[in-house]
C-alpha cells in the first residue's frame, strides 16, 4: 500500500503546488510583472513554447511547477517584481497562499455532495474523570450528548470538534441524563492533566475530561447534499479548520502537549491509510487540509518562503520607501532555504523511522 500512498500523496502534491503557482502567475500578469517562465514540473526542460513574452515549459522533474519572474530582487527594468509599487508585490506573492486557501472551498463542496455514510449513533459519555470540568458541571458517566452550543452532534467525531473549535471558552452541552434533558455549561481546557490508561500508558484527558463512545454502534445514513448547500458548508468547513489549527498551536504554548510534525514521507503514510480506512473519497478532504496547510506554512515570516519575502516588502513600508540591500536579502533567503532543507532531513529521518516500526503518526 505505501509504494501506492506515495503515488497519491505526490499526485495531491504537485496539483496544490500548481494551484499555488497558477496564484503567482495571475497576479503577476495583472500587475504588469514580466513572467519569465511558467512551468509544469523543475528543469531540466523537456519542452517550451514561448508566447508573450512568456515561456511555458513542460520539464523533467515531476514535483510541481514554478513561476520564474523578471528581477524579484532587482528593480533595473520597470517590468520587474522588484520594481513594482509595495502594494502589487504584496498582491503577487500573496497570490500563492490566497490560491491554496481559496482551493479547499472547491473541494469540501466537492466532498459534500458526494454520497457518504455518516455516523448517526449519537455519543454517550463512558467515563467522567476525576476533577475534571466536566465532574465539576454535573457530567455522569451514561449521559448521551445530543447538541454543545446549540450545534447538534451525531457522532463522537463531532463532539471532538466542537469541543476543540472552543477550547478555553465554556461550552453548552444538551444532554439526555436519565429520562432528562438538561443544558450542562462545562469548560473546555487548553490543557488537560494526564491520566495513565487501562495498559499502563500515559495519555492526556481530554479538553472537558470525559470519555466518550458511541451510543449504538454502526448506525449509519448516506448523505450528500446540492450545490446550493454543499458551497455554504464547505465556507463553514474551511473556517473550522482554520479556527481548529488556531486552537492547537494556542495550546501547544499552553502546556497541551507538543506538535507533532511530519515531513513528505510521514504525510504520505497518512495518505495510504486515510484510502485504506475510507477509500478515495476522503482523500478530497485531506487534499482540502493539505492545501490550507500549504497555504498558512507559506505565508509565514520565514526566510525563502512567500511570507518572509512578505515581510522585506512590509519592511520597505516602515522605512517608507528605503529597500533592504537585494544582496542582504538574498542572503537572508539563502539562509533559510538550508535551515528548511535542513528540517526537512532530520523530519524525513524520524518519518522513516517510525514507517519502518510500522507505527502511526497518530499513535
Amino acid at each position: 500500500m505505501f509504494p501506492q500512498a506515495i503515488l497519491i500523496f505526490a499526485g495531491i502534491l504537485i496539483g496544490l503546488i500548481v494551484v499555488h503557482e497558477v496564484g503567482h502567475f495571475v497576479a503577476a500578469k495583472l500587475t504588469g510583472v514580466r513572467v519569465m517562465e511558467a512551468g509544469l514540473g523543475y528543469p531540466p526542460r523537456i519542452w517550451g513554447k514561448e508566447f508573450r513574452g512568456t515561456i511555458y515549459s513542460i520539464n523533467l522533474i515531476p514535483l510541481g511547477g514554478f513561476v520564474r519572474m523578471l528581477g524579484e530582487e532587482d528593480p533595473s527594468d520597470s517590468a520587474s517584481l522588484a520594481a513594482k509599487p509595495a502594494w502589487a508585490r504584496l498582491i503577487v506573492l500573496g497570490a500563492g497562499s490566497a490560491m491554496n486557501f481559496a482551493l479547499p472551498f472547491i473541494l469540501f463542496t466537492i466532498s459534500f455532495m458526494i454520497a457518504r455514510d455518516v455516523s448517526v449513533g449519537l455519543t454517550q459519555i463512558a467515563q467522567v474523570m476525576d476533577g475534571s470540568p466536566a465532574q465539576e458541571a454535573g457530567l455522569r458517566e451514561g449521559d448521551v450528548i445530543f447538541a454543545i452550543n446549540g450545534h447538534e452532534v451525531r457522532n463522537i467525531q463531532e463532539v471532538g470538534t466542537q469541543i476543540r473549535l472552543n477550547l478555553g471558552e465554556t461550552v453548552t452541552m444538551r444532554v439526555r441524563s436519565g429520562t432528562e434533558f438538561k443544558e450542562v455549561p462545562v469548560y473546555a481546557r487548553w490543557s488537560p492533566p494526564t491520566y495513565i490508561d487501562a495498559e499502563g500508558e500515559e495519555n492526556r484527558q481530554g479538553p472537558t475530561g470525559i470519555m466518550i463512545a458511541p451510543l449504538h454502534p454502526g448506525m449509519t445514513e448516506s448523505e450528500s447534499f446540492p450545490l446550493w448547500e454543499a458551497f455554504p458548508k464547505s465556507i463553514e468547513t474551511t473556517f473550522q479548520v482554520l479556527t481548529l489549527a488556531r486552537n492547537e498551536v494556542i495550546s501547544w504554548f499552553k502546556g497541551g502537549g507538543a506538535p507533532k510534525v511530519a515531513g513528505p514521507v510521514g504525510i504520505a503514510q497518512v495518505t495510504g491509510e486515510v484510502v485504506e480506512a475510507g477509500g478515495y473519497r476522503p482523500l478530497l478532504d485531506f487534499a482540502a487540509l493539505l492545501s490550507i496547510n500549504l497555504a498558512i506554512i507559506n505565508i509565514l515570516p520565514l526566510p525563502m518562503l512567500d511570507g518572509g519575502r512578505i515581510m522585506f516588502v512590509l519592511m520597505e513600508v516602515v522605512r517608507r520607501g528605503k529597500r533592504v540591500a537585494p544582496e542582504k536579502e538574498a542572503l537572508v533567503h539563502f539562509i533559510g532555504l538550508v535551515l528548511i532543507l535542513t528540517l526537512a532531513v532530520v523530519i524525513a529521518y524520524f518519518d522513516v523511522v517510525r514507517v519502518l516500526r510500522g507505527e502511526s503518526l497518530f499513535r
